[in-house]
């Protein structure tokens, strides 16, 4: 049995993905039904998944800054690898747009080099106009910041390396 060709698909998934780019999302999931048997299940997202692509440790290259450029001895040891897998690193813990301070304008919570205690605040994910703090997860120095501020993050993406 064959399924039936629906031409308001096309634009269906066309106006998705516009929506998508305009609203600032960065995943839209939409299951339209048509009857018992027939039904479009659609997922557009804006970035590619981070599993999806696991050679892909050039994602850590455009959060370099003038900040992070100093301790640059301390950059070729944790880039041999998957950022993600390194047992220092802080992953955020949604998608949203990472803040490093708590408004424009204002010092940054962390600089690398930077030691921090655990639960302190080291940046702010901010997800549907909801300012999230996110802490340490353990006390340490902040080896690398791995994301530029108002930057997009997706779950589990890393965000800085504290050892």
């Amino acid at each position: 049995m064959t399924k039936p060709q629906h031409d308001s698909d096309v634009a269906f998934i066309e106006a998705l993905a516009e929506l998508l780019n305009k609203s600032g999302l960065a995943e839209l999931s939409v299951k339209r039904e048509y009857g018992e048997h027939d039904s479009l299940n659609v997922r557009v997202t804006k970035y590619a998944a981070v599993v999806a692509a696991p050679a892909a440790p050039a994602a850590p290259a455009p959060a370099a800054s003038a900040a992070q450029a100093a301790p640059a001895a301390a950059a070729p040891a944790a880039t041999d690898g998957d950022p993600a897998k390194h047992p220092g690193a802080v992953t955020s813990p949604m998608v949203g747009t990472v803040y490093l301070s708590a408004e424009p304008g204002a010092d940054p919570f962390i600089t690398i080099g930077a030691t921090v205690k655990e639960g302190q605040t080291v940046l702010i994910v901010e997800a549907m106009k909801t300012m999230n703090h996110i802490p340490a997860p353990r006390a340490g120095t902040v080896k690398r910041i791995l994301v530029e501020d108002g930057s997009p993050v997706e779950y589990g993406a890393p965000l800085l390396i504290i050892e």
